[in-house]
């Protein structure tokens, strides 16, 4: 399966966009993770915004090539990956490494429910742009796949 690009684009600036949303309603503070990146890493906020932008596509995508391989309708796929990814790349890497310690506890309780909430957000455009992609095989070509590995 190839990955459609332009959807992956799509549902990544779209679900980046359903991330910093949910993050000024709990915060109050428009593009805050640019802020932080852009403060942490010595950048130009501008360069920051489109880094932040830019994981979101690159997210999208790679949820896209992975999402065949996932189990379950594809709603479930999506927040599967976005609970997986929040936990593995934001609560045990990006959160200690900005001081705040695993799942950002260091920062206060809101912090792991905040991201998590943030990233299910974000989830919502993969599960609509990606589907259930195994939806429309029929048992003949699933007899068909299981036959040619035997």
């Amino acid at each position: 399966m190839k990955i459609n690009w332009i959807k992956a684009g799509i549902a990544g600036v779209i679900g980046t966009l359903l991330f910093d949303i949910v993050g000024l309603l709990f915060t109050g503070t428009w593009w805050d993770i640019p802020g932080v990146l852009a403060q942490a890493v010595g950048l130009p906020f501008p360069i920051a915004l489109l880094m932040h932008y830019g994981n979101g596509i690159a997210l999208a995508a790679i949820y896209a090539a992975l999402a065949p391989s996932l189990f379950g309708p594809g709603w479930f796929r999506a927040l599967l990956f976005t609970t997986l990814e929040t936990v593995m790349l934001v609560w045990f890497l990006l959160f200690p490494l900005l001081g705040l310690g695993i799942a950002g506890t260091a920062g206060g309780l809101i912090f792991p429910v905040l991201s998590m909430t943030r990233h299910w957000a974000y989830a919502l455009p993969l599960a609509y742009y990606f589907p259930n992609l195994n939806a429309g095989k029929d048992e003949s070509d699933i007899h068909l796949a299981h036959s040619s590995l035997t």
